[in-house]
């Protein structure tokens, strides 16, 4: 079963539109949701959790299809990390902690304590005296504390240092050890979306260029450095972008099965992805 899917789903907002945007993620795999601010990523998991309503097209939320009563049940058991805090400032963690008990059906007290343990978050402060990288700490711990199956996280890594950011990507991979445990994470860190993802979603102008497998993808191109007269020779299907390098020189992303195996390339990044696919669009 995939953990969720969208089928030629479209929703304008004024002058903006996400169009036909078509893809899915499997359950026990974790997606990266990356495109420039205003691509359409917030739009898209309004949409997933029910908070607007797509034009057209079918969203379908752990086997529930939106605008169901089964589709409004299965939203317990997604847990969410928005990028803005959403929690009360005025209260502590331990007035949080009755509030979700009281909300969620199988929220773990235990579980939820052990991580706000973990993160060194006081017990004693307001919330609003809590730095950013502190709240996005706590939502974390709220998002993993009721035996949630999806996680939807909207630039959760934002406002941690680098310490802390790996040791939450360990538990994220953590977990999706189980098999029907699955993660949407949209960032604009690349790194760690290269480190935690199974498949890479990018968002431009409210369009999916391409959702794929990341290991794959990164298998299937290369980066090519070389003359301008170099890059020149290969078949343009072969090449995906380009940009000059200085001195007469080329940077090219290139599909490794369509240039001479005499050609040296580089493994690229899933950043190299996603800035030459930018810069296609744009030419396009």
């Amino acid at each position: 079963m995939n953990a969720l899917e969208f089928r030629k789903v479209n929703k304008t907002y004024g002058d903006f539109s996400l169009s036909d945007l078509d893809f899915a993620l499997p359950a026990g795999a974790i997606c990266g949701l990356v495109g420039e601010n205003g691509a359409g990523k917030t739009t898209l998991i309004r949409l997933l959790l029910g908070a607007a309503r797509p034009d057209s097209g079918q969203i379908t939320l752990l086997g529930a299809e939106a605008g169901t009563p089964e589709f409004a049940a299965a939203r317990e058991d997604v847990g969410v990390v928005l990028d803005e805090g959403c929690f009360p400032d005025l209260i502590t963690v331990p007035q949080l902690e009755r509030v979700l008990a009281d909300t969620y059906l199988r929220w773990d007290s235990h579980r939820f304590n052990g991580y706000i343990d973990r993160f060194r978050l006081p017990r004693n402060k307001r919330i609003r005296e809590f730095s950013r990288g502190m709240k996005m700490k706590l939502s974390i711990a709220a998002a993993l504390s009721h035996q949630a199956k999806l996680l939807v996280l909207d630039e959760a890594t934002a406002g941690l240092d680098p310490i802390v950011r790996d040791e939450v990507v360990e538990l994220f991979r953590e977990f999706t050890r189980e098999e029907d445990h699955s993660v949407l994470i949209s960032s604009h860190i690349l790194s760690d979306l290269e480190k935690l993802c199974d498949y890479i979603a990018f968002l431009h102008n409210g369009q999916l260029l391409f959702c794929a497998e990341k290991d794959a993808m990164l298998e299937e191109l290369g980066l090519f450095t070389g003359t301008a007269e170099q890059a020149d020779s290969l078949l343009p299907e072969a090449v995906v972008g380009r940009e000059a390098s200085g001195y007469g020189g080329v940077r090219a992303l290139v599909k490794r099965n369509l240039v001479p195996p005499t050609l040296e390339l580089q493994r690229p990044t899933v950043e190299d992805v996603i800035l030459f696919a930018v810069k296609g669009a744009r030419q396009s």
